[in-house]
């Protein structure tokens, strides 16, 4: 089981019901597409960056700590989008920190298990 996190460019939504419904529009276009997956943006491949600066690549991560439950995680970007999994049992530790480094960035991070945005 994994717990999932959304983080994305542009305008920050006004609140919750906003951020679901662009994270929908999102996710739409960039995960259930048909087409190939467009290349992540700068922004996005830095906050990849920042990620895995603090817990590695589940595929190099010899010591069984790292909280992501893909590899590798730049693959669950695309565009301006990423959508990823999280061990379920690092979930809180994981999207505490992938949320306080969205903010750092200023990209949005929501959570679409409980439909809110995360600050």
């Amino acid at each position: 089981m994994s717990y999932d996190l959304a983080v994305w460019e542009g305008e920050r939504p006004a609140d919750d019901a906003a951020a679901g419904l662009r994270f929908e529009e999102l996710y739409a276009e960039y995960v259930e597409s048909d087409g190939p997956g467009a290349p992540p943006t700068e922004r996005i491949a830095a906050y990849v960056a920042a990620l895995l600066k603090r817990w590695p690549d589940l595929d190099e991560d010899e010591d069984d700590t790292s909280p992501w439950s893909s590899s590798p995680l730049i693959g669950e970007a695309s565009g301006p989008f990423l959508y990823f999994p999280m061990r379920w049992s690092m979930a809180v530790e994981a999207a505490v920190f992938a949320a306080e480094t969205a903010r750092s960035m200023g990209l949005t991070c929501y959570d679409p298990q409980s439909q809110c945005l995360i600050t």
